[in-house]
């Protein structure tokens, strides 16, 4: 997809993605789980040029970062883009239970 084509939501979590994975480059510090955060990166940002991702792959991904990355306050801003980039693709479902067959609705 190209510019006008594009779903604006992909083109923000890209960006939210690139700009996540220059920071985190910038950061001098080695940490255990940095391999974990690259590559979660690296497979959202092929998600988002792939055209419109799975939803729940966003948030699985997002949920490996953001432990990756623990607290490192210099990442805390971008990780809040990406994770507000994400939330544009719409939360989990609020109700995951069954309904019951009793219920007026007929369980559906």
């Amino acid at each position: 997809m190209t510019g006008s084509d594009e779903d604006p939501r992909v083109a923000e979590l890209r960006t939210a993605v690139s700009r996540l994975r220059r920071e985190l480059a910038a950061v001098p510090a080695d940490f255990p789980d940095r391999a974990i955060a690259e590559d979660e990166l690296a497979a959202l940002a092929a998600m988002a040029a792939g055209g419109l991702p799975e939803t729940p792959r966003l948030r699985s991904s997002l949920l490996l970062i953001a432990g990756a990355i623990g607290s490192m306050s210099a990442l805390a801003r971008g990780l809040s883009q990406v994770r507000d980039a994400v939330d544009l693709f719409g939360g989990p479902p609020l109700d995951r239970a069954p309904r019951r067959r009793d219920d007026p609705d007929g369980g559906a």
